[in-house]
């Protein structure tokens, strides 16, 4: 019934002599990391148990963040020291110090940096410094799937023309599928869907009032964690897969039923067989019970062989068989990334020339002409999947824009945010790079 994942690209294994090598001769590979919350703040500790590869630059605009992640992370306060300008950040990196800053774009820019990563969690900042990066010659590592799904494909390009390396990091859950994806489609199975478990249960109208109490007890943002609730990052991470390997999303939203690991195999495939999907080769998530925290792929057995020996192995009735990852290490595999790009020069997840899916924006509640929206997860709108020819048919204001967008027409509590009833603020760098990528592409 189910099964453990192919290793990455390169071999875990590989990386590990290649950064024990790295540490003996005194040569980490350093990393630029932007953002110093939860996610940044299991990165420093991560790295700091790793050999061969190191936090050269810190930057944090709430610098007592940064120097509060270094304390959890159990490294003396001397171990880093202050930076505010990139001489002074360079300085630092030379004396064997980590440098903590408030300005993202010293650590793109430092010459000693071989490697960033984004863990903003902000579409347009981590967009916008990505590019800083790859312009400057640095593999970029990101955790924003925000400003992946938003201007992915802008991304990808900027950092061939750089001769640089972009990818979304090991750990999150469209990487960790895209491990059995790539495990499948080696083999010659079909793959009829792919996905996740939901982690927290689902509710579409959540706000981040509503669920303060609870962030507290996590160490979260209430926001972030409303993006997970209302279903938002689902959307986003599941136009992340779709838009690294062309699967579609059935239906926009998706179907999201509630399939345990042994139900995925009957219940996301064709219709004529059971199921609920009009296609194969889609994107979806469950939230059954057991399938979060892990990842899956439905596959079909293609020959009568393959189907005989699946079922003999245990692995279900068939004719369709799921491979499963049960779980995933967010952040904590994210260092693998940043050293397979820079020693293997092996991205783990990179989204294609041309999307084939987007992440529209669904209203919360009502919105009247004038209201300045906030950010994913708080309380005007929602993320909602659906293919990049549906959006453009609709002329879908893409969820990654919307924050800072102005409302020019009454919007109902349920329907789409569109280029015709929202104004985006044209002066933020990823509004201006998906009207380019729009153009470069033909979705505009």
């Amino acid at each position: 019934m189910t099964t453990g994942g192919a290793g990455k690209p390169g071999g875990n294994a590989d990386l590990t002599t290649d950064l024990a090598r790295r540490q003996a001769e005194g040569r980490p590979v350093r990393v630029g990391l932007i953002g110093a919350g939860e996610m940044g703040t299991d990165i420093v500790t991560q790295i700091s148990l790793m050999p061969g590869i190191e936090i050269a630059v810190l930057a944090e605009t709430r610098t007592d963040h940064a120097w509060t992640a270094l304390a959890i992370a159990g490294l003396p306060r001397e171990t880093a020291q202050a930076a505010d300008s990139r001489a002074a950040v360079e300085d630092a990196i030379r004396a064997g110090q980590m440098a903590i800053t408030g300005d993202g774009t010293l650590a793109c820019t430092a010459d000693q940096v071989d490697v960033i990563i984004d863990a903003t969690g902000n579409p347009g900042v981590g967009a916008d410094l990505a590019m800083t990066a790859m312009r400057h010659g640095k593999h970029v590592v990101m955790m924003n799937v925000e400003a992946d799904v938003t201007v992915g494909a802008s991304l990808r390009r900027a950092a061939e023309e750089a001769g640089v390396l972009y990818s979304l990091g090991a750990g999150d859950e469209p990487s960790a599928a895209m491990e059995l994806i790539r495990f499948a489609q080696s083999l010659g199975y079909p793959i009829i869907a792919a996905g996740k478990g939901k982690n927290n249960p689902l509710k579409f109208d959540a706000r981040p009032d509503e669920y303060a109490d609870e962030a507290k007890r996590r160490n979260m943002n209430p926001r972030m964690l409303v993006e997970f609730v209302d279903g938002s990052k689902t959307m986003i991470e599941m136009a992340a897969i779709a838009n690294a390997t062309g699967l579609l999303p059935d239906k926009p939203g998706m179907h999201g039923p509630a399939a345990t690991v042994p139900e995925l195999a009957k219940t996301l495939i064709p219709a004529a067989d059971g199921g609920l999907l009009a296609r194969t080769g889609v994107v979806d998530y469950s939230v059954g019970k057991g399938v979060a925290p892990g990842v899956f792929v439905v596959v079909k057995a293609p020959h009568p062989r393959i189907h005989e020996r699946m079922r003999d192995l245990k692995m279900g009735d068939g004719p369709y068989f799921t491979f499963m990852r049960p779980y995933h290490l967010t952040s904590l595999e994210v260092p693998l990334t940043a050293a397979s790009l820079v020693l293997h020069h092996q991205p783990h997840m990179v989204p294609l020339e041309r999307p084939v899916a987007d992440v529209g924006a669904l209203a919360k509640e009502d919105l009247a002409p004038g209201v300045t929206l906030g950010k994913i997860g708080e309380d005007h709108y929602r993320g909602w999947i659906t293919t990049v020819g549906a959006a453009r048919e609709g002329r879908l204001l893409p969820v990654g824009l919307a924050e800072r967008a102005v409302v020019t027409r009454a919007i109902k509590a349920g329907e789409y945010l569109t280029y015709d009833n929202c104004r985006p603020d044209e002066t933020m760098e990823i509004v201006k790079l998906r009207r380019r990528q729009d153009a470069m592409i033909g979705s505009g």
